[in-house]
C-alpha cells in the first residue's frame, strides 16, 4: 500500500466548516486509509545562503492517506469538504523508504 499526502488549498469557491470534515474523516477512518493530517497555518521559508523561495500560502491543511496508487487516492476525495466546495486538492505520493 502506497502512502500520499492531500494538501488542501484555499481557493474553494464556497465556505467550509469544521463540521463539513467530520464525515469525511470518519469515512477515511473507517476505511483504514487515514493515517493523519493537520490544518497548517502561516510560516516562513529558510535557505542557508541567498534568497529563499517563496512560502506557499495557499496551502492550508494536509491529509496523509494510504492507497493502493494514485488513482485509488484520487478516489478518496469525494466528500473532501475543499474538493466538494470547488476547491483543489492537490495529491502527492510519498516515497517507499527502506
Amino acid at each position: 500500500m502506497a502512502e500520499f499526502l492531500l494538501f488542501m488549498h484555499a481557493d474553494a469557491t464556497r465556505e467550509t466548516t469544521l463540521a463539513d470534515w467530520g464525515p469525511y474523516i470518519a469515512g477515511l477512518q473507517s476505511s483504514g486509509a487515514m493515517l493523519g493530517g493537520s490544518a497548517m497555518g502561516g510560516g516562513t521559508t529558510a535557505r542557508k545562503t541567498g534568497t529563499p523561495g517563496p512560502l506557499s500560502a495557499g496551502i492550508v491543511g494536509y491529509l496523509k492517506v494510504a492507497a493502493a496508487d494514485l488513482a485509488a487516492a484520487q478516489a478518496l476525495l469525494g466528500g473532501n469538504p475543499v474538493y466538494e466546495a470547488g476547491g483543489t486538492v492537490e495529491i502527492r505520493e510519498l516515497p517507499v523508504t527502506g
